[in-house]
Parts: C-alpha cells; sequence; structure tokens
C-alpha cells in the first residue's frame, strides 16, 4: 500500500467517516490508545492536543503526524484493541476496492498487472469486436436512439461505476446487482452503453477484466451448448483462449439483459445444477447454475428486468446481491416532453395540469414511449376539440384513445382491420403472455394461437406488434401496457363464460385474478386496472366502434359473483386489499357497478396515504351503500397534500377539498352507517370543518365515533363538540391517545350538559388530561342524564382529581354506571373519598381501579365498600394495584356480606397461595354470587389447586376462571382437571397461560374436554406442550364430544408437525377457533377496555 494510495483514500472517504460511528466514550478509549501508540520513526502526537480534540480535529492530527500508510495503520491496530472488528472489516474491504480502482502503482503491483495480461490478454480483439458488434445494433435499431446518443453520460458511467460498491452498512461486496425498471424505461440501452464504453477504456477498467453480454431473447433460441460456447460468440480468434479467461472468474462480468424474456421455469434441483462450464447442458440448465451462483460462484453478475419479473428472480438469488431501480424521466423531463406537443402554452399547461392529476399516467410517463403515447393522445384530443380531463381520468381511457387512433384513418387511408377471430387470437396471445410472465413471441407462439402469416402482418402494420430486428422469428408487442390492454380485451371479446374455450385455465379463472395481490402478482395488476376500466360500456362501444369488433359485458355478472363471495367471506379484506380494490372500481368510472360490486360489504378499511388514495377512496365508498363500519386512516397532513410549493398548473387542492367532501358525506347520504373509525389520522382545519359539517347533518345516523390518536387542529375538539349537541344519534365518542388536554375536555363537557346531547359512552384514556379538567368533567356528570360510561385511564388525575370527580358520584343526578380510573396515579389516600361517594352512589355498577398504587390500605378502603348493604358494584377490577395476601384477607371478609359483585380481578398482586387459599374459604361459600374471577400473575403455585378445585365444584355461579401466568405445573393442572370433569363443574372459559405446562398435562386435559360438556373456551398460549401435546389435544379436538370453542394457541410455536395437527383440526372441527389471542373484550371482563 503506497502513500499516494492512502492518502487517496482517505481524501475519498475520509478517516472522519470511521471516528464518527464512535460514540462519546469510545472516542475517548480511542484517544486512550492512540496515547500509547508508538509507530517507528515518527513522534507521538502531542497528549494535549489529542486530549481536547473534536472529531474532526483528531482526523486531521493523525493525518499530520501519521501520514499516508501510517494513518491508517495506526488506525486498524486501535479499532482491534477496541473490539470493533466491524469497523476493520468494512475499512479493509473499501481499501481492497479502492486499490482495485486506483490500480497498481508500485513495480510490484505492475508487475501482477503483468502476469494477468500474461494470462488474459491484452482483450484489443475483444474490444474491437464489441465495438463493431453495438454500434451495428446502434445504427440498424431506431428503438436505441439515434447514432449521436450511443455515447454514454458522465452521470450513468457514474451510476454504473458505483453499482459494485462495497455496501457500507455491512462492509461486503455485491457480487450481482438486480437494474429494475419498468418496461422500456431504458435499461437495455443502458447496458449496451456500458458494454460500448468498457470496450472503449472508460468503464469498469480496474475491476472486470473482461465484460460479456447475454441477450435473454437470443439466449432463448439455444437448445444445447456449454457455457463456454455461449460467451464464445463474439470472440475473435486471434485472442487468449477463452479457457485461460475463465480461470480468472473473480474479473469476469456477465451481463443478463432482459431476465424477464428468458423462457425458462428454472425449476431444477440444486443437486441437478452444472459447475462445469464445459460441459453441454441445456442452456436453460447454465442460466439456472449461472444465477444461482453454482457456476462460477466468483463472477459478478449484472442482471436487468421488468418491475413483473421479480416474483421469478427473487427465488434464484443466493449470494449477496443488491437491487437497483432505473426510474427513468425526472418530474421535469416529463414536463418539458409533455410541452413539445403544444405551441399554445395555455393548451400546454392545461394538457399537463391533467396529466399531473393522475399518478399513474403521470408515473407511466418516466418511460420515454409511454410518454410519447400520452402525448400524442392529449394532441390529438385537444385538435378534435375533446376534453383532455376525460381522457386523463383512468389508463383505461387514455390507452383505449392511443389503441383507436391505431385502428383509424392515416393520411386519409384505412388500415386493413383484423377479423374479430384474428383480434380475438391476439388478445388471448397477449392474455396468455402476461399470465405466464411471456413477453418475447416466436413464429410458433404466433402459429399456435391462431395467428397466420397475414394476421400478423395486420398487426406489424398497424404498430401494435414489432418483429425484433437482432433477432430472427422474434415478436414482441410495441410496449407492455398495450400487451397488458388486449390481454385484458381478450375478457371482454369472450363471449361465453361457462363454457370451455382455451384450455389455459388459469386464465379463465375470475376467482384466482380477483383475489390475486399486487404485492404478490404484479405482473397481473395493470392488466386489472384494464379489464375493470373495459367494464365501462361507452368505452366498450368505442372500441367496438372502431375496432369493428363484438365485445361482451358478460364478465361484468362473473366479477360480481366474485366479489359477493369476496363481501361475505369471514376474512374481511386488510386496508392495502381495499386501496387495490377501490383503485380498480375508479377504472371503471360506471356508478352502478361499484354500488353492486360493494353491496356484500359491510365494513371497509382503509389508509389514506396520498392523494389518489383519497380520489379513489371517496369516488368508491360514496356508492358503498350498505355500509355499517368504515375505518378510515389519513396520514398524511392535509397541507402536504395540497403542497404550495408545487407549480400552481399541478396544485389541485380544489379538488383535494371535494374529494374529502364526498367521502365524508357519506355520513349522511349513507342510511346504514353506524360506526366510523378515524384514528391515527393528521386533519387541517379545513378537514376537520368538512367532517364536523357532514357529523351535524340531520340526516347523519352514525352512532359510534372514534378518533384515537387523532392529531386535532386548533380548535379541532370545539368542533367535535358542537356535533354533539348536533346529533342526538351519536351515542358512543372514543378519544383515546388523542392530545386533546384539558380544554379539549372543557368543551366537550360544556356539550354533554346540554340537554340535546344524547352521548351514552365517552373514552378520554391517554388524553393528556390532569387535575385541571376534573371540575369540568363532575359539573358535566350531574347535568348529563344520557352519558353512563367514563374512561379516564392512563391520564395524571392524582388524588386531588378523583376528589373532584366524587362530588359528581354522590349527586343523585349523577347516572354514571361504568367508570375506569386505570392508572390515574391513585393512592390510598384518593380511595377514601371513593369509599365515601360508592356507598351513597346507588348506580354505578362497574369500576375500574387497575394499575394504581393502592396498596392493603387502599384495599381495606374499597373492601368496606363491598361490604355496605347498599353497594351496586357488580365488577371490581384491582389488577396490579400493589397489595398482598393482607389485601386478600380484607377482601375475604367482605365478600361474605356482598350480594351483588359477580366479576373480580385480582392479576397481578402477590396474593401467593395463602391469599388464594384466604379467598377460596369465600369463593367456596354458598353466599358467594361471584361469576368470573380472575388470578393472573398473582405468584400461585400448584400448592393453592387443591382449594381452587375446590371452589369450582362447590361454587355453582363461578363460570369463568383465569389462572394465567402463575407457576402451576403440570401437577396443578391436573388436580383442576379433575374438579373440572365432575358433572357439578359449571365452568365455561378457563385461563391457563404462561403456566409452566408441558407434554405431560395434555393427557389430563384431554380427558376433561372429552367429559366437560360446558367449557367452550380454554387459553393455553405461552406453554411448552410440544408436538406429543398437540397430539394428544387434537385426538380429542376432533371428536364430537368435544364442545370446546375457542382455543388458545400460538401456532406458529410449534414445530411444522404440530402445526399440520392443529390445521387439520380446523378443518375437521369448524365451530372450534384456534388463535393465539383469546380476550374477547367486555365478555372477558374487560369492559373498560372495550367500546
Amino acid at each position: 500500500m503506497t502513500d499516494s494510495f492512502s492518502s487517496s483514500f482517505f481524501s475519498d472517504f475520509g478517516l472522519l467517516l470511521y471516528l464518527e460511528e464512535l460514540n462519546k466514550e469510545e472516542l475517548n478509549k480511542f484517544k486512550s490508545f492512540l496515547k500509547e501508540t508508538m509507530e517507528p520513526g515518527h513522534c507521538p502526537i502531542p497528549w494535549a492536543q489529542v486530549k481536547k480534540a473534536r472529531r474532526e480535529d483528531l482526523a486531521n492530527l493523525m493525518k499530520k503526524y501519521y501520514p499516508g500508510e501510517q494513518a491508517w495503520s495506526v488506525t486498524l491496530k486501535i479499532f482491534g484493541k477496541m473490539n470493533r472488528t466491524d469497523l476493520c472489516k468494512r475499512a479493509k474491504a473499501e481499501i481492497n476496492w479502492t486499490a482495485q480502482s486506483m490500480g497498481p502503482e508500485d513495480p510490484k503491483a505492475r508487475e501482477a498487472q503483468g502476469d494477468q495480461e500474461a494470462v488474459l490478454g491484452d482483450r484489443t480483439e475483444y474490444r474491437i469486436q464489441i465495438k463493431e458488434k453495438f454500434y451495428m445494433l446502434w445504427d440498424n435499431n431506431p428503438l436505441l436512439g439515434k447514432p449521436e446518443h450511443q455515447e454514454i453520460t458522465q452521470e450513468n458511467r457514474e451510476f454504473l461505476e458505483h453499482l459494485f460498491d462495497v455496501d457500507v452498512r455491512t462492509g461486503e461486496q455485491p457480487q450481482m446487482v438486480v437494474l429494475q425498471g419498468a418496461a422500456g424505461v431504458g435499461k437495455t440501452t443502458l447496458v449496451r452503453k456500458a458494454m460500448l464504453d468498457w470496450a472503449e477504456g472508460n468503464l469498469y477498467q480496474q475491476r472486470f477484466a473482461y465484460v460479456f453480454y447475454l441477450n435473454g431473447k437470443e439466449i432463448n433460441q439455444l437448445k444445447e451448448k456449454s457455457f463456454a460456447q455461449l460467451i464464445s460468440t463474439d470472440w475473435p480468434s486471434t485472442e487468449s483462449p477463452i479457457e485461460k479467461i475463465m480461470s480468472q472468474p473473480s474479473s469476469l462480468l456477465f451481463i443478463i439483459d432482459s431476465f424477464d424474456e428468458l423462457n425458462f421455469a428454472f425449476e431444477e434441483p440444486e443437486f441437478a445444477l452444472c459447475e462445469d462450464w464445459t460441459q453441454e447442458h441445456p442452456v436453460s440448465f447454465l442460466m439456472s447454475s449461472l444465477l444461482r451462483k453454482v457456476m462460477l460462484p466468483e463472477s459478478s453478475l449484472l442482471v436487468t428486468m421488468r418491475l413483473t419479473a421479480s416474483k421469478r428472480l427473487k427465488p434464484l438469488l443466493k449470494s449477496h446481491y443488491r437491487y437497483v431501480e432505473l426510474l427513468g424521466m425526472s418530474e421535469d423531463a416529463r414536463k418539458e416532453y409533455i410541452y413539445q406537443f403544444f405551441e399554445d402554452k395555455k393548451l400546454a399547461m392545461k394538457a399537463f395540469s391533467s396529466l399531473r392529476n393522475n399518478e399513474m399516467l403521470f408515473s407511466m410517463c418516466q418511460v420515454p414511449l409511454v410518454c410519447w403515447v400520452i402525448g400524442t393522445c392529449l394532441k390529438q384530443q385537444m385538435e378534435k376539440g375533446g376534453d383532455v380531463t376525460l381522457t386523463c381520468q383512468t389508463a383505461t381511457a387514455m390507452f383505449t384513445c392511443y389503441i383507436s387512433s391505431l385502428f383509424t384513418l392515416v393520411d386519409g387511408h384505412s388500415p386493413s382491420l383484423p377479423s374479430q377471430a384474428q383480434l380475438s387470437s391476439l388478445c388471448y396471445l397477449a392474455a396468455k403472455g402476461i399470465w405466464t410472465m411471456t413477453y418475447v413471441f416466436y413464429r410458433d407462439d404466433l402459429r399456435r394461437h391462431g395467428l397466420t402469416k397475414s394476421g400478423v402482418s395486420i398487426f406489424l402494420d398497424m404498430n401494435i406488434l414489432q418483429k425484433d430486428i437482432e433477432y430472427e422469428n422474434c415478436y414482441l408487442f410495441t410496449h407492455l401496457h398495450v400487451q397488458e390492454f388486449f390481454a385484458a380485451m381478450f375478457y371482454m371479446l369472450k363471449g361465453d363464460w361457462e363454457a370451455g374455450g382455451h384450455s389455459f385455465q388459469p386464465l379463465e379463472d375470475m376467482k384466482l385474478l380477483l383475489e390475486s395481490k399486487s404485492y404478490e402478482d404484479f405482473h397481473l395488476t395493470q392488466m386489472k386496472y384494464f379489464l375493470f376500466g373495459l367494464l365501462n360500456e361507452d368505452r366498450v362501444k368505442e372500441l367496438e366502434k372502431t375496432l369493428n369488433c363484438k365485445m361482451s359485458l358478460k364478465i361484468k355478472s362473473k366479477l360480481l359473483q366474485q366479489m359477493e363471495v369476496l363481501g361475505n367471506s369471514k376474512y374481511s379484506p386488510s386496508q392495502l386489499e381495499f386501496l387495490e380494490l377501490f383503485h380498480y372500481l375508479y377504472e371503471t368510472q360506471d356508478e352502478a357497478f361499484i354500488s353492486q360490486a360493494m353491496r356484500c360489504f359491510p365494513k371497509v378499511v382503509i389508509n389514506i396515504c396520498g392523494k389518489t388514495h383519497l380520489f379513489v377512496s371517496s369516488f368508491c365508498v360514496k356508492h358503498c351503500q350498505r355500509l355499517r363500519t368504515v375505518k378510515l386512516s389519513v396520514t398524511v397532513v392535509f397541507e402536504k397534500m395540497l403542497n404550495t410549493n408545487l407549480p400552481a398548473e399541478t396544485r389541485n387542492g380544489y379538488r383535494i377539498t371535494h374529494c374529502w367532501q364526498d367521502l365524508c358525506s357519506v355520513l349522511h347520504t349513507n342510511e346504514h352507517l353506524r360506526e366510523l373509525d378515524l384514528c391515527h389520522s393528521n386533519l387541517d382545519k379545513l378537514a376537520m370543518k368538512i367532517f364536523c359539517q357532514e357529523l351535524r347533518h340531520p340526516k347523519c345516523k352514525l352512532q359510534k365515533l372514534l378518533l384515537r390518536s387523532v392529531t386535532f387542529p386548533v380548535n379541532g375538539c370545539q368542533d367535535i363538540s358542537s356535533s354533539l349537541i348536533h346529533n342526538q344519534n351519536l351515542l358512543h365518542l372514543d378519544l383515546k391517545g388523542s392530545d386533546i388536554g384539558d380544554n379539549g375536555v372543557k368543551s366537550l363537557c360544556e356539550a354533554l350538559k346540554h340537554p340535546e346531547c344524547k352521548l351514552q359512552k365517552l373514552r378520554l384514556e391517554s388524553c393528556n388530561l390532569t387535575v385541571v379538567c376534573c371540575l369540568n368533567i363532575s359539573k358535566a356528570l350531574i347535568r348529563s342524564q344520557s352519558l353512563i360510561f367514563l374512561n379516564l385511564s392512563t391520564n395524571n388525575l392524582l388524588d386531588d382529581g378523583v376528589k373532584l370527580l366524587c362530588e359528581a358520584l354522590r349527586h343523585p343526578n349523577c347516572y354514571l354506571q361504568r367508570l375506569s380510573l386505570e392508572s390515574c396515579g391513585l393512592t390510598e389516600a384518593g380511595c377514601e373519598d371513593l369509599s365515601l361517594a360508592l356507598i351513597s352512589n346507588k348506580r354505578l355498577t362497574h369500576l375500574c381501579l387497575a394499575d394504581n398504587a393502592l396498596r392493603d390500605g387502599g384495599v381495606k378502603l374499597m373492601s368496606g365498600v363491598l361490604q355496605h348493604p347498599g353497594c351496586t358494584l357488580q365488577s371490581l377490577v384491582l389488577r396490579h394495584c400493589h397489595f398482598t395476601s393482607l389485601g386478600s384477607e380484607h377482601l375475604s371478609t367482605c365478600l361474605l356480606h356482598n350480594k351483588g359483585l359477580i366479576h373480580l380481578d385480582l392479576g397481578s398482586n402477590r396474593l401467593q397461595d395463602d391469599g388464594a387459599k384466604l379467598l377460596c374459604d369465600v369463593f367456596r361459600h354458598p353466599s358467594c354470587h361471584l361469576q368470573d374471577l380472575e388470578l393472573m400473575g398473582c405468584v400461585l403455585t400448584s400448592a393453592c389447586c387443591l382449594d381452587l378445585a375446590s371452589v369450582i365444584l362447590s361454587n355453582p355461579n363461578l363460570w369463568s376462571l383465569d389462572l394465567g401466568n402463575n407457576d402451576l405445573q403440570d401437577d396443578g393442572v391436573k388436580i383442576l382437571c379433575a374438579a373440572l370433569r365432575h358433572p357439578d363443574c359449571n365452568i365455561q372459559r378457563l385461563g391457563l397461560a404462561y403456566c409452566g405446562l408441558t407434554s405431560l398435562c395434555c393427557q389430563d386435559l384431554s380427558f376433561t374436554l372429552s367429559s366437560n360438556q360446558r367449557l367452550t373456551k380454554m387459553n393455553l398460549t405461552q406453554n411448552t406442550l410440544g408436538c406429543e401435546g398437540i397430539r394428544k389435544l387434537c385426538q380429542v379436538l376432533r371428536s364430537p364430544k368435544c364442545k370446546l370453542q375457542v382455543l388458545g394457541l400460538y401456532k406458529e410455536a410449534f414445530d411444522e408437525e404440530a402445526q399440520k395437527l392443529l390445521e387439520a383440526v380446523g378443518v375437521s372441527n369448524p365451530h372450534l377457533t384456534i388463535k393465539p389471542d383469546c380476550n374477547d373484550d367486555e365478555e372477558d371482563g374487560s369492559w373498560w377496555q372495550c367500546f
């Protein structure tokens, strides 16, 4: 390593880059090691300077005192001492890379290079051959651009040069780079320019001795060859033997252009692949072996492919690889290109603005050819006096315009139109190609699909098909979108959907097509857009007239049938799937069809994070007349959507506002809508104003409004409060996690006091409330005659705040029935006020005090309330209240006298076995009316199970028992199971999650499930039951004797065999649901958490 190289390394990468990776403590350690470092022939850096040096100063000091190679040598040594091997590894990789790209500068390196040239040759003849070949391709193929565009730009050269750079995060250098992009975006052009630039001596000179170009279309036509023969096509006879070249694989780059055009299945098993590049094999085997790094694993690969082919390539990738997307024309370039079609700037502005409003079309314009197609269509429409806004409304409208133009008069002459049969054959070819990701067709393919020479000639003349200039008998559609459009037409030309026809079944499977997801089957997405777009009757009539063919809309009923199945499905689609569905429906621009398609969906879930999402959602949702629930999230702030930084012609603030108005209008236009969930949303002032106007509409029938974690604008809460007075149907309001604060609650309380407000349930959990708001809440509770449920959990109310609330609870006009004060900072002092209030309150039936430090003293006070004859409490939650077995003693005394309490939650308190035994004495008593008991995480062991079993047998009222998160183990469960099998046992729901159970207890559980006819729900999650235990359980779960309906198990926690057993049970016993989360909110006693 020379000084000039190290200096270059430090100027290019910088020691500072590595020092920035160290935290403050590590930097000080680095300095200490530097103080101790002594390099021969160098003076140590003065400690005073090192000690006070910042990172940048330290880097400069090291370069000054240890110039060139020494600075890096010292740094590596210190990183080693600090055990920062990650930095060492990364830095060494970068040094190696730099050494390769800089080239050898010392005599030894030059000698090594000379040795390499002796093996590999000087490459002159091969370079000449490559230049001749690719210049000829340019001259013969107008699609690649004009001759003056052959030269690669500096920007492209830098882009290509850095494709194989070391990954700074991992320190690894990719052996494979996948260059992906839309069809026609310029991938082939770029890699062919790369070949020329390498041959000219300007690219990859120090990195790759030889670069080979393999084209998908050409490879398809080859049969059996050796890999050496495959790449020898352009090999000059005067060059070094190909065998010598292949002996240095690390210096070779193979460019595989158009992977998506390879007609290979790539299904060869790993063991069948070939390592030997001299042996002859089917070309598909050779390509599979190369891509999977079985053959020439040290070589580098640059693969180009369309975005639609990623699903095929990913399973083949084994080694470290890098994905890079080629985006095509920038926004400014697209604008400039469209403007060129119009002499009148106003017309250009109108055309571009219409195009910019459709993000899908505008994105398509990144491809130069598509941009030309769209620009041409817009110009034609304007010349005819047509409305470009309608043309730009959907991609189908635009491509209908373009396809129609290919079939109309050109210079006064009408092109020869294809017959119905020829058009059907073309569309079938297109559709089959899209399904199988085949984009290159050969003469035999055309013949098999019924396309004769005359038919092909017609489509060639019309610029629908094109013949590949470079490869014989090779045809393709002029662009992928053209193929996708004709593929969609296949479904419109096929009249009878019940009869057989073509034999390619998946292509005709509407269920398969409709259920395909864009993130899994990206290759089908655009065809689906066009298919839905062609359901528009006006569009069909236009095409029938232009193409002189007969199209059928019978597929509409087929699609509607599948939509009905989807709507009635047990599993509701996700946000992503609803948005995708709305995009397709929007493409139809057929309001009646959308109404029919969505009639079976009682609920939609949408996440709006862009303008397009808003446009399509507003268009579709307003036609969903049977909706009962809408779950909506607006995660992009409206101001950002209106983006004032954009030029005026591309801003569409009016349309955004109009669409939001449309979306909100469902509140009054949909008579069935009862619930709206607008959680995790950011609404600006105007958006909130529009929303609340619709909420106040006299026809709004909404009953339940969830605004969890919503970012409100200033005075946003006042707008909501006002709606509570005007909308008397609104009964439930949930503001959990929304930072409304004390001021927001003040406005809500004013509404609650109004006689017109009919709100029954209000959830203000985690709303950043303090003691300040409690007086307002207290006054509202006295005045409101409708509010019966209030959740104030996770707010810092403290004892003083609860004292103010108790004034309302003591008042005879307080109608509250359920109150949650979970995690509100209560202590024993707060319990004193609360106990006094509860004695006089005759309506409160449910109280949650979970996660408050009440301790034994607070529990004693609450026990006094329970003992009072006037106590109306039915449910008391004391989970995680920091009390012990002493608290159990207080509770056991009072429960003997209480006749009303039916639900008691004592979870997450250190009751231990002694505390449990005290309580069991009460629970066994005939006067105990308890029905639902929760003792999760109470530090219980198998020692208390005899007492618990006694309760199960003695208490006829007890039907729910949760003992989760206690160390009961197999012995404890064995005791419980004996009681559960007794005919007097009434337990319906049993919680045994995280109880230290193994396969040993599964036999007891199985016997219990087969004999107990009342047990319908059991939670066994977080136990190591093993495959053997699951096998025992599954035997009884399949039996008709087992009445279990819900089993809590996390399937993925088990091995493959156990998972299969559980899946089989799900099939054989449809009444049983196996799921990891066993909670059913209110039914499980978590009433304060449900809404």
